[in-house]
């Protein structure tokens, strides 16, 4: 009844969601701790009425102008999306048969794998480099039809500097580079001034981060004209409720809110990245709303199990490049000095362990 890649495939893995009832302190998954403005309540009342049984704008119409105005791109180079996952999919789906070339660093996003094997491409996996350094020459090199870069990137929260991938997008010319900018807004810079001088550039944004709003499922594509209008073939009809359109609008009315909330959670995970230092964890610098804890040469699921006891949830990832990690979102620093006091012990018995044994 199914294609045989689609038996074979492994389906991407979300971070773990509590039940109802469980009390949990949740720094799985990136969510934002704060809650959205308080435009977004008013937008959700305002948009339930008697319209509701209208479908809703097919091209977004009232939240693509808002994305318009706050970030300086006409409206023609902008497409709206159920959450930037199905942008995703459509710029998937439009780009590569059977056999075509995916490629990106990793590791990464894992979605990017999922999405490969459901159009039976071919990836490319090039192994990040010290540091989380992107290795830029060897992906333009590759010339894949579809170049992926999470920037920052998931897990670690390294960014790669914009002028940098400005000169890949020169060398992929021709072929799409598709810069994932889902946690950008914690970030010191973005790439969206690439759209002036790259037309093979496509950039990937979420309100699910910095905007609060994970569970509305919105995200916008910045490329020109003409990426658009392909990517527009391959668009469900109607793919973000009348709902989602006006609580996306409010949210991008009132980027004051978000950046309040933006600098509450980098000044928290500078507090989280030197506390997790002194108790001999590796860290990258973060750019976004999240720090990658690593021990080399241990395996962490034993800590992310402890935590989880603890009533505390990180994400673990079981990959051989990852199992020495543990990625924790920035929530509030209560929830932060929850997550530390548990976390203390668990990690200095690693490291005792460790000692012992040699």
């Amino acid at each position: 009844m199914f294609r045989p890649s689609i038996k074979k495939m492994e389906p991407y893995t979300p971070g773990e969601q509590p039940g109802a009832r469980e009390r949990l302190i949740k720094l799985n998954t990136n969510e934002n701790p704060y809650p959205p403005s308080p435009k977004v309540p008013r937008a959700i009342t305002a948009a339930a009425n008697e319209a509701l049984r209208l479908y809703p704008a097919p091209r977004a119409d009232m939240f693509v102008e808002r994305a318009s105005k706050l970030y300086g791109v006409p409206r023609e180079m902008i497409l709206a999306g159920n959450g930037s996952d199905e942008l995703l999919s459509m710029i998937f789906r439009a780009t590569l048969d059977r056999g075509d070339s995916v490629a990106y660093p990793t590791p990464t996003y894992s979605l990017y794998d999922t999405l490969a094997a459901i159009q039976e491409a071919k990836v490319l996996r090039f192994p990040f480099g010290p540091d989380f350094v992107v290795p830029l020459a060897a992906l333009g090199r590759a010339r894949a039809r579809l170049t992926i870069i999470c920037n920052p990137n998931s897990p670690s929260g390294s960014m790669t500097p914009v002028r940098a991938l400005g000169g890949l997008a020169r060398a992929l010319r021709g072929r799409l580079l598709v810069i994932d900018e889902a946690y950008v807004d914690f970030a010191d810079e973005n790439a969206l001034r690439l759209l002036k001088s790259h037309r093979n550039v496509v950039i990937l944004r979420t309100l699910s981060k910095a905007f609060s709003l994970a569970g509305m499922r919105l995200g916008l594509a910045f490329a020109h004209r003409e990426v658009i209008e392909e990517l527009l073939k391959v668009k469900d009809s109607y793919n973000l409720s009348r709902i989602a359109l006006a609580v996306g609008a409010a949210a991008l009315s009132d980027p004051a809110w978000m950046r309040r909330n933006v600098e509450r959670v980098k000044r928290t995970r500078a507090m989280v990245e030197k506390r997790l230092r002194k108790m001999g964890f590796e860290v990258p610098p973060s750019q976004a709303n999240f720090v990658l804890a690593r021990m080399p040469g241990h395996d962490l699921s034993g800590i992310a199990r402890g935590l989880r006891r603890a009533r505390v949830l990180v994400r673990y990832f079981s990959l051989p490049s990852l199992r020495d990690a543990i990625r924790i979102s920035i929530g509030t620093p209560a929830e932060m000095a929850v997550l530390m006091r548990a976390l203390e012990p668990l990690a200095r018995s690693e490291l005792a362990a460790t000692r012992r044994s040699a």
